[in-house]
């Protein structure tokens, strides 16, 4: 079993204004802070909008070996084909080394959509030529904002954030369509903020009329109690929400993660041998996201773990491979991990399953359910039980009920 090790060092950084998720949005500061850390040997880089602070919302991914973009994919990074074969998504080879796992996934129904913030100018080049690399069947991305707003900025930091969300979407489910909802962070000098989350709200919108599907987020903040009456924001029928769990390992809280209404997605670490064969999934201390809820009752999903999580609603429901992996971005080629990495894989396998549940309720019902299934859950789900001590048989704080194993059950 790999070891991992964490050592965090502060680095502060002059950074510009600080950038916020498509919902809301406060006033920038001058300066910020980023830090680094080493994970299994590698460098392991926090942008600054990666960083959570009380009433700013943040993305959910980080750098790895270098925050500096190559001409070619790194050596190294998990693909498209090697995920889907450790999955048993595809059919792959034996032990699904990454350079020879090359067959991916050709599923998907309906529509996918992502939500994010800040215009994204070179999108569907950067896809295109992420399938192209990859062998994933190309499509058309409808990049599209809320319609009480003049096309948002671009963002640099949150580009990161969009390149991973819609080509590993897409990667898992090439057949849905796609849509990039994306909006202002500041829409005036003295930032407001946007009370009807419109930006979900359309990407919901998109995805119903699209004939059902997923929407994926992957920005978080911390919990309020305000947040209850969030939560109907992820309820348009026909629709299933994903969002990321966090970075900042456990007993952090994060929303929208935290909200029954959406599938809350935590990261795993692949081990692979010296010749490049996985070999066990694991949590590991400090990454990762989960959490009980201090606002947000406990589901009835959960009602079957009430003795783990009380009265309260527990997460991540699930998780899946967070570091690391490759982004195409304006023209160049990025190592990245996180749970922003997490939440488009999940939401593409549960797109690309088929099963059309008409509601997040009604999806995690489903998953939950196998918990209790012996037979089921073992040949549908992975049990993450390394990593940490917290990591127990069944469901728990450091992975819900496990990563994906097949389609079945999702």
């Amino acid at each position: 079993m790999t070891t991992f090790r964490r050592n965090i060092r502060i680095v502060m950084l002059t950074m510009v204004a600080v950038v916020l998720f498509a919902g809301a949005a406060l006033c920038p500061a001058s300066a910020q802070t980023r830090y680094e850390s080493v994970y299994n040997g590698h460098r392991i880089i926090y942008p600054a909008s990666s960083i959570p602070a009380p009433g700013r919302p943040h993305t959910n991914y980080f750098f790895v070996d270098s925050d500096q973009l190559t001409p070619q994919p790194p050596l190294g990074a998990e693909t498209p084909g090697s995920v889907a074969c450790v999955y048993k998504l595809v059919t792959g080879p034996t032990g699904c080394p990454i350079a020879t796992s090359t067959t991916v996934p050709n599923g998907g129904i309906g529509a996918i959509a992502i939500v994010d913030a800040g215009y994204y100018p070179t999108a569907q080049s950067d896809l295109d030529a992420f399938d192209s690399y990859f062998g994933i069947p190309a499509t058309t991305l409808t990049q599209v904002w809320p319609l009480t707003g003049s096309r948002p900025p671009v963002y640099p930091d949150w580009e990161v954030e969009e390149a991973l969300d819609i080509e590993w979407a897409h990667a898992m489910a090439p057949a849905a369509k796609l849509f990039l909802v994306v909006s202002a962070l500041c829409q005036t000098p003295q930032c407001t903020t946007d009370p009807t989350w419109a930006a979900v709200q359309l990407a919901g919108s998109l995805v119903a009329q699209n004939g059902g599907g997923v929407v994926s987020m992957s920005f978080g903040d911390a919990e309020i109690p305000q947040e209850l009456s969030l939560d109907q924001y992820f309820t348009t029928p026909g629709v299933v929400y994903f969002a990321a769990a966090g970075d900042s390992g456990l007993g952090v809280s994060g929303y929208p993660a935290a909200s029954p209404n959406v599938v809350a997605v935590g990261g795993t670490y692949f081990n692979r041998d010296g010749n490049g064969n996985f070999t066990s999934e694991q949590y590991y201390t400090g990454g990762g996201g989960g959490d009980i809820s201090p606002y947000e009752p406990r589901p009835s999903y959960q009602n079957g773990i009430a003795g783990i999580v009380g009265n309260f609603r527990g997460y991540p429901d699930v998780a899946s491979d967070f570091c690391c992996t490759a982004i195409y971005l304006n023209g160049s080629w990025g190592s990245v991990g996180g749970t922003s990495w997490s939440s488009p894989t999940f939401a593409g396998i549960v797109n690309a399953a088929g099963s059309r549940q008409q509601s997040t309720l009604a999806q995690l019902t489903k998953m939950y359910s196998e918990l209790f299934n012996p037979v089921l859950y073992h040949s549908d789900f992975n049990d993450i039980t390394q990593g940490d001590p917290r990591c127990k048989v069944g469901w728990d704080l450091c992975t819900g009920i496990g990563s994906p194993r097949t389609y079945a059950g999702k």
